[in-house]
């Protein structure tokens, strides 16, 4: 297994290993989830590809309610990420399995900054958030408690939204123009440890999604809650009697 690779700064260089697009739209069992269709199924392809604002030519959502629109118009995920969950599964997990439009080598995707800016071809695309894993994924993968081991590695990958229109092809280098001081990483906002970071990150990237603006909420009231809960916890603590050391 491979050592992570140390933080993005400008003049970074990662490369496109693959462009991958929809291949066939599948269809979701009920059982699993509402949706009915996904397009999770995107596989390489070899020739270069447009780039528009809601995302790669010849690529489309199914599920426009969770996924697409212009904050997820392309979803990238790294090689190394993928190298050590096909390390741990036992299968190789070839561009595309995980739904990803730009499989990356020689860049830290799920610790890029919110707002970092890549140059890839003649596009430029800007990080906007994690991918957070569903039921279709997990159907996708046919791998045991999936969402809950995704979850807890937290290698997410990134979604971007496109800045410069333009293309994409494999082989492509993917430069690092601009990383936002604020330092909020993909993998801070899915895990949401610090919830002080994240509302500073609020204040320095007015541009970020709604869906951002609701993850960062829920993490905000869930330490609310949890803190919360531990002072009620101590204050009984202190209160029982016989709770005091030594008594």
């Amino acid at each position: 297994m491979s050592d992570p690779l140390p933080p993005s700064r400008p003049g970074t260089i990662g490369t496109v290993l693959a462009v991958c697009v929809l291949h066939a739209e599948l269809e979701v069992p009920a059982k699993v989830s509402r949706v009915g269709r996904t397009a999770i199924d995107k596989r390489p392809v070899a020739h270069r590809v447009p780039v528009r604002p809601l995302g790669l030519e010849g690529d489309h959502v199914c599920d426009a309610k969770h996924h697409g629109g212009v904050h997820q118009a392309v979803y990238a995920y790294a090689e190394e990420d993928a190298r050590r969950w096909g390390s741990e599964l036992n299968r190789t997990l070839a561009a595309g399995w995980f739904g990803e439009n730009l499989r990356i080598s020689g860049l830290p995707v799920s610790d890029a900054v919110i707002g970092e800016r890549w140059s890839v071809g003649d596009t430029v695309l800007e990080v906007t958030a994690p991918r957070v894993p569903c039921a279709t994924f997990q159907h996708w993968s046919g791998e045991q408690r999936w969402v809950k081991r995704f979850t807890l590695r937290s290698d997410t990958g990134a979604y971007l939204r496109v800045l410069t229109e333009g293309s994409v092809g494999a082989g492509d280098e993917v430069r690092v123009d601009h990383v936002p001081e604020h330092g909020v990483t993909v993998r801070d906002l899915f895990t949401g440890a610090d919830p002080d970071r994240l509302q500073r990150l609020l204040a320095s990237e007015p541009t970020v999604s709604d869906d951002v603006r609701m993850q960062v909420a829920r993490h905000t009231r869930r330490h609310t809650t949890h803190r919360d809960a531990t002072m009620t916890g101590q204050h009984r603590e202190r209160s029982t009697p016989g709770s005091e050391v030594g008594s």
